[in-house]
């Protein structure tokens, strides 16, 4: 393969490149044309570079495609490929995050530091509101996108420009050797045995009192939840335990159940004080529906509105934030009710293992990772009743002698 440059203005160069096949309606040599910007030296290197790629086969063909338009292009692909609720996430970063940030850089042109550059300004430089107050037409600034923010940005980035590789758009993945941004672990939140008590006796009165319950004594997670049907549920003296099958998940089309987090079902078994509650809030869901002319079955949710229908999981979440409002108790997220079961499971000495399998957990290396914090309390006990038993054994052994 042979290559020149050709200077168009100061600091602009041409890079032409001789395919060596000939043209057969023009009968002249298939040329590459490739636009530079840069020092003379500079462009000489890329002009072997890509005389390179060509020899090895790794030469991408010059494209006018913005990052933008390929992002586009990129989410209507993989769209039958993905869960509703993932695909909403990837296109709200896309389309509200990274294309504000890198969407007019043409593809074929996007190199690595532009990327860090791009991330750096979004960690560091205040963004614009661009929702203009009524009596006002200023902008409030915001404040920097927090690392953990720019930390997804940089996942779906790797991943887009993945498939740009594989349809040989890019010869390499550009966001690959970005610097990820340092995220620090977010501090787990939970109540302790006093304040789940406090919240129990105090939501006791409202609708969210089985919600909650399910949530501190199950550790069943939001879409769990709502998506628990009666015929879930065995609450016999002999047997008393919940199948998780479903989760609700609330997309911008509605709905829709799906298979549990893990992606299998797991059995939750239950203690008898949460039995004698849901059977108690069966018989009250029964007369309230009733009284509407409704006969529940065992298709009927367990936490549902006044006439029978399912709850929205963004509707629970809004509810929760109101009535806890109201109390004295520590504001914390619905979904750290879980974690305050998975807490005190752990510090009352139930095994990680079991844990695990209670929460729905993939593995138990999920466990252990969460709710590490826990652990040093496990292992000061463990070695003090190691301890117990040595020494018993030794005080035996010398009596012995």
């Amino acid at each position: 393969m042979k290559g020149h440059i050709r200077e168009r203005s100061p600091g602009h160069w041409a890079i032409v490149l001789d395919v060596g096949e000939i043209d057969p309606k023009t009968g002249k040599k298939k040329r590459k044309w490739h636009s530079f910007s840069g020092t003379k030296r500079e462009a000489q290197k890329e002009c072997s570079r890509l005389i390179t790629a060509l020899d090895q086969g790794s030469y991408v063909e010059p494209t006018k495609q913005t990052v933008a338009e390929f992002l586009d292009e990129w989410l209507t692909f993989i769209k039958p490929s993905v869960a509703p609720k993932t695909h909403e996430r990837y296109a709200e970063i896309c389309r509200k995050g990274l294309a504000p940030l890198i969407g007019n850089v043409m593809l074929s042109k996007l190199k690595t530091d532009r990327i860090d550059v791009a991330f750096t300004t979004a960690l560091t430089a205040p963004r614009v509101d661009h929702r203009i107050k009524k009596d006002s037409d200023q902008r409030e600034p915001l404040p920097p996108l927090a690392p953990r923010t720019v930390h997804h940005y940089r996942r779906v980035l790797v991943k887009a420009l993945g498939q740009a590789v594989t349809w040989e758009r890019l010869s390499r993945n550009p966001a690959t050797a970005t610097t990820s941004p340092k995220v620090e672990r977010q501090k787990m939140l939970a109540y302790d045995v006093s304040q789940t008590a406090t919240l129990l006796e105090t939501l006791r009165p409202t609708r969210m009192f089985i919600p909650i319950l399910l949530a501190v004594t199950c550790g069943l997670r939001r879409g769990e939840i709502l998506a628990l049907r009666w015929r879930h549920l065995e609450l016999g003296d002999n047997r008393r335990q919940m199948s998780i099958e479903e989760s609700a998940e609330q997309t911008d089309d509605g709905v829709r159940y799906k298979e549990p987090k893990s992606g299998r079902a797991r059995t939750v078994a239950l203690s008898a004080s949460t039995v004698a509650e849901l059977k108690a809030h069966r018989v009250r869901q029964a007369e309230e529906q009733l009284r509407l002319g409704l006969r529940p079955d065992g298709n009927s949710f367990v936490v549902a509105q006044v006439d029978g229908q399912p709850l929205q999981p963004r509707s629970l979440t809004h509810e929760w934030v109101r009535v806890l409002g109201k109390t004295s108790l520590p504001r914390i997220r619905f979904h750290d009710l879980r974690h305050t079961h998975a807490t005190q499971m752990l510090s009352a000495g139930v095994h990680p293992k079991i844990a695990s399998e209670r929460l729905g957990h993939s593995n138990i290396g999920i466990t252990l990772d969460l709710y590490s914090h826990v652990m040093p309390g496990m292992q000061a006990d463990a070695a003090e009743q190691v301890d117990v038993a040595l020494q018993a054994a030794i005080s035996s052994e010398r009596q012995g002698k």
